[in-house]
């Protein structure tokens, strides 16, 4: 995710995360399958590309918070609450992929990957935590944060997100913004060239956009140093086809960024 890009992922005030209109709930689900205003919208088309590269078992999550710089460690310790309970909790059957704070790129940005059961499992978490305590923990933090955004992402197929671990080092985060109707094309492209970068190093998880800012894509991935990512981006350059598949992907891209992350202390990955 950019922070252009973590601007655009489905801003929100400091009101609920919680997707609300007047006092009904309305079911992710429905605004996914088959509703009017989602053929409307043209969704029905980036459904169909979405099933051919999804993995289609799990929803992800991606949870951006651009915290008041003078709140930090008060946000850190109020953040650590919230997603540890709901972590800890198994009445929710949701899970933390991670949480990160980043070092490189904009600063006082923190981001939180969760994993819901599908769409349907996304609204029963939501209800749940709206009826628990830990909504009130939520808000506990919303008064160090100056403004959040969310998006809910699929994994790719042939990449499906890493367990927990605790390896070290630094996380990179890289996003892209593809043309639109182009998701098919780069994802043949990159699912054939990250076989070269596997040699060296495995992507920690990637992921595309389906309700947010559309037409993203984003992948993690962890290094001892950033000394070490240097290393490893240029010995991947002198295997056969990662060229090739960085010039395809960068013509089907209208930003790219990258961020480097530390994870937070109860981040499930480190």
């Amino acid at each position: 995710m950019t922070m252009s890009m973590l601007r655009h992922v489905a801003k929100s005030s400091l009101k609920s995360d919680f997707i609300v209109k007047g006092s009904r709930c309305i079911s992710v689900k429905s605004l996914l399958h088959g509703s009017p205003e989602a053929k409307q919208a043209g969704d029905i088309e980036i459904l169909q590309h979405s099933r051919l590269v999804a993995r289609g078992k799990y929803v992800h999550g991606l949870e951006v918070h651009r915290v008041k710089p003078e709140s930090i460690e008060k946000y850190k310790e109020a953040a650590e609450n919230y997603y540890a309970g709901i972590k800890s909790d198994t009445r929710l059957h949701v899970k933390l992929t991670g949480s990160w704070e980043t070092l490189v790129g904009d600063q006082d940005v923190f981001v939180h990957i969760l994993e819901y059961e599908n769409y349907a499992g996304y609204d029963k978490t939501m209800d749940l935590i709206r009826n628990s305590q830990h909504v009130e923990t939520y808000r506990k933090l919303l008064p160090y944060v100056n403004s959040r955004s969310t998006q809910l992402a699929q994994e790719f197929a042939f990449l499906p997100t890493a367990p927990p671990h605790a390896q070290g080092g630094i996380f990179e985060l890289r996003s892209y913004q593809l043309k639109p109707g182009t998701l098919l094309e780069w994802e043949n492209a990159w699912r054939r060239g990250i076989e070269a970068r596997r040699k060296f190093v495995s992507p920690i998880g990637a992921w595309f956009s389906q309700i947010g800012r559309l037409h993203q894509v984003h992948h993690l991935w962890q290094y001892p140093s950033l000394d070490a990512r240097k290393e490893t981006r240029e010995k991947a350059w002198q295997i056969d086809g990662w060229a090739e598949t960085v010039s395809k992907t960068a013509q089907l891209a209208k930003e790219m960024d990258s961020f480097i992350l530390a994870p937070l202390s109860y981040s499930p990955l480190k």
